[in-house]
């Protein structure tokens, strides 16, 4: 049994108009849709891996797009990425993709080429990451399918559930705080506040407790939570 999550993106945005149009059309499009305004608050949402696709635009206040995406390959983190901005010379698209994007659209697009372009960045994504799974114990999370088994068993897990426990997964051993929590899974939602976490880290703990797997989130008081089996036995394969 497979859970039932749709494919993460990360819209990075300074226009308001923009992130909220292309919220609406690619929920439309059955994506869950992650938004951030500023270069800082990308690259720590980025930097997660929580993210399918990431849709980054050049001019964002605090940090450029450029310098998001070499943070990101520096660190690692090979999630597909489509430059999206005005500047459309030949030498802003290269800078764009010899710093490690995987596509460039120049503004103003078509909506039905970004989906298009979006769905092959997911396949392509798919394809690579096949094998990407993360263990805490007994605790089995495959990313390409989003399945999650404990001891062999399906925990069946919401959208969002799933996106709390990957963050906590892929940093398993080390704290997360709630802010760190709530960028990585919220992003700048207005109505997304530190109770959201604690509510979904509550969801999340009793669907675990359901099958035996309840100590695996755990809080540290004042800090946040972390991912944790009783042995610290961790294992990051791919």
């Amino acid at each position: 049994m497979l859970c039932s999550v749709k494919p993460r993106v990360l819209v990075v945005d300074d226009e308001i108009g923009v992130r909220r149009a292309l919220e609406r059309g690619l929920t439309a499009e059955g994506m869950d849709v992650v938004c951030a305004a500023d270069g800082p608050t990308a690259l720590r949402a980025a930097l997660t891996g929580a993210f399918d696709v990431v849709l980054l635009d050049i001019m964002v206040p605090g940090l450029s797009g450029y310098r998001v995406l070499e943070r990101m390959r520096a660190e690692g983190v090979d999630t597909p990425v489509l430059m999206v901005s005005a500047k459309d010379g030949e030498v802003d698209q290269a800078d764009g993709l010899d710093l490690g994007a995987d596509g460039y659209l120049v503004k103003p697009f078509s909506f039905v080429v970004l989906v298009a372009q979006v769905r092959a960045l997911l396949r392509r994504g798919s394809g690579e990451q096949a094998t990407h799974q993360l263990r805490v114990g007994e605790l089995l999370i495959d990313r390409p399918t989003r399945q999650v088994l404990w001891a062999g068993e399906p925990v069946p897990l919401s959208p969002r559930e799933f996106a709390v426990l990957e963050v906590l997964a892929s940093r398993a051993g080390s704290v997360v705080t709630k802010d760190e929590l709530l960028r990585a899974v919220w992003g700048d939602e207005l109505a997304a506040t530190r109770n959201a976490v604690e509510v979904y880290v509550g969801y999340l703990r009793r669907k675990l407790d359901s099958v035996g797997a309840g100590d695996v989130v755990r809080t540290v008081r004042g800090h946040g939570y972390m991912a944790s089996s009783a042995d610290l036995d961790t294992v990051f394969s791919t």
